[in-house]
């Protein structure tokens, strides 16, 4: 690996602003670098005015595709030779423009749906994810494109995984750790956390580490692989 990658990551955020917080944790502890110069170089676009994506995929908020659409062009601009996103349902509407991006997007269903398929050993495993996410399917499409499955919860179990997301979002860790923990136990199956706020409030919830995949660090290691092999 190079000492340091050649080309900038450009990291646009605060879609929740606690979650990409989290997401340039994980890439700044795992980066294969042993001083400050050899970590990645990093463009960071944290606009928490970007309408919320859940409502507008729903129909019941303003469209975010304009926004994020543009603070991601603003970012190429700036420097950026890749891009990044942790936010899952970002992505319904980033698909919708991704061809026209100038620089490469790594795309966070696609990065995490292959660390589901390996930690599952190509079976299948339970998706958490917020209510726009699970509508809009973008995660058991992509799945099927690489020949695995995901598990769906009940309307009454999606009701708590969304509460759990706000009590992240309000910044309410106790409660979300105590709702995650409620919730996943009901089934002893692997999770897929198809949200960036669900791997915070997993993390607090005292379940095994070994049974669940982080939509964040699944971005993470994707974004290191891609930066250090280029």
């Amino acid at each position: 690996m190079p000492a340091r990658p050649a080309k900038t990551l450009g990291v646009l955020g605060g879609m929740g602003p606690a979650a990409c917080a989290e997401f340039l944790r994980i890439l700044a502890r795992d980066a294969p670098a042993k001083n400050d110069s050899q970590h990645p170089k990093i463009i960071m676009l944290s606009d928490p005015d970007t309408p919320d994506r859940s409502d507008g995929l729903m129909g019941i908020g303003p469209d975010p595709l304009p926004v994020i659409r543009k603070n991601l062009l603003q970012l190429a601009e700036w420097g950026a030779d890749i891009l990044a996103v942790p936010c899952n349902t970002a992505h319904y509407f980033i698909d919708r423009f991704r061809d026209e991006l100038p620089v490469p997007l790594v795309h966070i269903v696609e990065a995490t749906v292959g660390a589901a398929k390996e930690l599952s050993k190509g079976n299948c495993s339970w998706l958490l994810a917020t209510d726009g996410t699970q509508k809009s399917l973008i995660y058991p499409s992509c799945a099927a494109k690489m020949h695995y499955h995901f598990l769906k919860p009940s309307d009454e179990q999606q009701e708590k995984i969304q509460s759990c997301i706000r009590y992240v979002k309000a910044g309410d860790m106790k409660t979300a750790g105590e709702v995650m923990n409620a919730v996943v136990s009901e089934r002893d199956v692997p999770v897929t956390m198809g949200c960036t706020e669900l791997p915070l409030a997993y993390a607090v919830s005292g379940l095994p580490e070994d049974k669940q995949v982080s939509s964040l660090k699944a971005l993470s290691d994707e974004c290191i692989r891609v930066l250090y092999e280029s």
